[in-house]
């Protein structure tokens, strides 16, 4: 199993999930705002603990690693990203990454991703880091340029979500040695 990772950085505290973040997980995942182009919405406390049992098993079968955003003063959480869809064999992972509305547009994202990149690269021997993200989400689009993710190519029409087509733009991070 992965071993917990805390991640520190100027103005974050980057934690492992843990039961008592059920209602913020919740408060993020039941917000109108941030499930609209995120995979996953909840209607209830009780739902919504799925997702701390799939955090969970990310890190026990080493498919991935999720960490909450915290406040380094107030260690108040502020939003989540992490890493899924881990392959070992193909050294690759998916990111993924939601803040709270009232946290968006302060570079936060921009902070925390760069040291989970690295701890991807270098402490779980990633070559590759993939973002898979709907082509109207100009905003996660934005900030995975400014983390220095290359657009890759837009996949048309591929996933169907409330009852429509919705197309997803794929952004890859290469481990520096890998870049010729």
């Amino acid at each position: 199993m992965f071993a917990s990772a805390t991640i520190h950085t100027d103005r974050f505290l980057l934690r492992q999930f843990c039961s008592e973040d059920l209602a913020f997980v919740f408060e993020g995942l039941s917000h109108p705002d941030v499930i609209r182009y995120y995979g996953v919405c909840y209607a209830s406390l009780e739902e919504t603990n799925e997702q701390l049992i799939w955090f969970n098993e990310l890190q026990k079968n080493e498919t991935g690693i999720w960490w909450a955003i915290c406040d380094q003063e107030s260690l108040v959480c502020l939003g989540a990203i992490g890493l899924n869809d881990l392959s070992k064999t193909d050294q690759k992972a998916e990111i993924g990454f939601w803040l709270l509305p009232e946290h968006w547009g302060k570079g936060i994202i921009k902070e925390v991703a760069n040291p989970i990149c690295n701890y991807a690269f270098e402490k779980l021997g990633l070559r590759k880091i993939e973002a898979m993200v709907e082509t109207e989400n100009e905003n996660s689009r934005k900030v995975l340029q400014k983390l220095d993710f290359d657009y890759y190519k837009t996949m048309e029409n591929c996933e169907i979500k409330n009852d429509k087509l919705i197309s997803l733009a794929i952004y890859v991070k290469l481990k520096h040695e890998d870049i010729i």
